[in-house]
């Protein structure tokens, strides 16, 4: 591979460079520009505009290649992990990255599919966009059973910038009150089908310990500023045009664009960050241009590392020098240890014959959702795990996708197939991980990728604990679904599944003691005072809802800080 270096841009020093274009990536980039910072974004992928470039929006299946059925060998040769994301099919192809350029190995028994955005963006325009808040019991289940260290914030630390990412981004959703599910800054709920305003009804009298609500989205149920409300499309995956779920590019970036103070680069592959001994501080970052193949020098006072656990991780250990021998940032060793990601291996499913003359109308992006009831108050006496899960549910109508194979012929069978048939009440379990050293990323010594990045070696495999707990999801789901008055329940088969939340964390976590973590309570190196981690990585334990709102609200908050520092002159 030839490298040449620019030099030419070795005189431009950004106040901020902000590697990653994802969740955290624009919410730090939005958030320092409008502080005063001239800020460079670096993205590995290429550049997508919003609207513009969601090329397969609307285009309907049959003027997609095959139909918009799979290219089975492209997909197994080039994508045979992204592949297996509910959100990729033929139409979303271009918004994930080719698993042929960048493989990971799996050590042991680990069954992981690493799920990764190729594009400015990044997992922004394809994620589920379920938004929860932590609660307090998240930030204090480390101290309480000694399990990982102890997080060096709590709740309070970080409400009010829930609550002004929230305000930004729009999420709708129902206030219910409960301290362990901490109420938001709601748009209007989407409404439920009357099916699970029945089940919810039934639980409250046979199941009364849980909360039954709909999920709470990243998704406008009001007009705000230049987004629309959500009009139930259906194909979200594919872009959301009119920006009514929350993306980079319907909402951070015009922010950040607006103060113009922000410039985007990409096609940019941040190889390492360059370290200054003698002032202790990162000086900028090492880049290669994905397609001149030149490497080049950006500099920068601050450095915000937002490209996601397992890259960011991939980045500090690939940033060795000699004052870090074992990455930047690594003195106390803990950076690729500690990866997380959600149990999420149990679904059951109830069959429900009631409410067969009613539809829905529309495709409502968003289900429902029973928050955290196991192990709250303490250990419950008849759980054999600790920690706790919630469920996310969703309510589908048996349609022709799931009787097209039965047997018939002519305008009858026709007829037979568009009758829709009972209702499907799924019920996906998400449960908390236990920080484990053991589980972890490193760098292969001798593979690299395609653009010269050394290859991750990933292990990753669940504990008793999590195991215990699928159990517990299983025996729970079902007497739920008897609760809500399902015909017929389907539980959970119990086989072995790949690990695959995409909600994948920890990797250079917070703390407390420089000895035992990485980042203090700033999401500041210990190490390394002008550099800043503020995506999944720093994550100290995982909870068990969604993570992404939770990142964004540390980035808000370590971008105010730093942005401080910075006009303080002490960064």
């Amino acid at each position: 591979m030839q490298e040449t270096l620019n030099s030419s841009l070795e005189s431009e020093v950004y106040d901020a460079i902000v590697i990653g274009s994802g969740m955290t990536g624009g919410m730090a980039a939005k958030e320092l520009t409008e502080r005063g910072l001239r800020v460079l974004m670096l993205e590995r992928g290429p550049d997508l505009e919003h609207g513009v470039d969601y090329d397969n929006e609307h285009r309907p299946n049959w003027d997609l290649t095959f139909g918009g059925l799979p290219d089975r060998a492209l997909f197994e040769t080039d994508y045979n992990i992204q592949s297996q994301s509910y959100a990729f099919d033929e139409s979303t192809r271009k918004h994930f990255i080719k698993d042929s350029d960048e493989p990971y190995i799996q050590e042991g028994s680990t069954d992981f599919n690493w799920i990764r955005g190729s594009g400015l963006g990044g997992r922004s325009l394809t994620w589920g966009r379920q938004v929860y808040r932590w609660g307090p019991q998240d930030f204090e289940a480390n101290a309480l059973d000694g399990h990982g260290v102890d997080w060096p914030v709590r709740y309070n630390d970080l409400e009010k910038w829930y609550s002004h990412v929230e305000k930004f981004i729009g999420v709708s959703g129902q206030a219910e009150g409960l301290e362990s599910f901490p109420d938001m800054e709601f748009q209007k709920p989407m409404p439920m089908y009357p099916l699970e305003k029945k089940i919810k009804r039934r639980l409250a009298r046979h199941a009364n310990e849980l909360t039954f609500t709909i999920g709470r989205v990243a998704i406008l149920t009001e007009d705000k500023d230049d987004r629309a409300a959500c009009h139930y499309c259906g194909p979200c995956p594919r872009g959301c045009s009119t920006g009514s779920y929350f993306s980079t590019q319907s909402s951070t970036l015009p922010a950040a664009q607006k103060t113009k103070r922000l410039t985007v680069r990409t096609n940019s592959a941040v190889q390492k960050i360059l370290y200054d001994p003698e002032q202790n501080r990162a000086t900028g970052v090492q880049v290669l241009d994905m397609n001149t193949r030149d490497t080049i020098i950006f500099k920068s006072r601050i450095v915000f590392l937002c490209a996601s656990a397992i890259h960011s991780a991939q980045i500090l250990l690939a940033s060795k020098s000699e004052a870090f021998p074992n990455g930047l940032s690594n003195s106390s060793g803990v950076v690729g240890r500690y990866l997380m990601d959600h149990m999420d291996q149990s679904t059951s499913i109830g069959i429900f014959f009631e409410n067969a003359n009613q539809y829905y109308k529309g495709y409502r992006p968003n289900g429902t959702y029973i928050p955290r009831f196991r192990n709250l108050g303490g250990q419950d006496e008849d759980a054999d795990f600790q920690r706790g899960y919630g469920f996310q549910c969703n309510s589908v109508r048996v349609d022709y996708r799931f009787t097209q194979h039965q047997k018939g012929i002519g305008a009858a069978y026709k007829d037979k197939i568009r009758k829709p048939g009972p209702w499907a009440f799924v019920m996906s379990a998400f449960g908390e991980c236990l920080p484990n050293a053991n589980n972890r990323i490193a760098l292969d010594p001798n593979k690299r990728d395609k653009f010269g990045m050394p290859i991750v070696r990933i292990n990753l495999q669940w504990s008793e604990n999590e195991t215990a707990m699928r159990r517990d999801m299983t025996e729970q789901a079902v007497r739920i679904l008897k609760a809500a008055g399902a015909s017929f329940i389907i539980p959970d088969d119990g086989k072995e599944k790949p690990i695959e939340a995409v909600h994948e964390m920890g990797t250079i976590r917070m703390g407390k003691d420089p000895k035992t973590s990485a980042l203090n309570h700033w999401n500041q190196s210990h190490d390394v005072p002008n550099l800043f981690v503020t995506d999944g990585a720093a994550m100290a334990s995982s909870g068990y809802v969604n993570p992404s709102l939770t990142y964004m609200a540390f980035t808000a908050r370590a971008a105010d800080y730093a942005a401080k520092l910075w006009n303080q002159g002490t960064l």
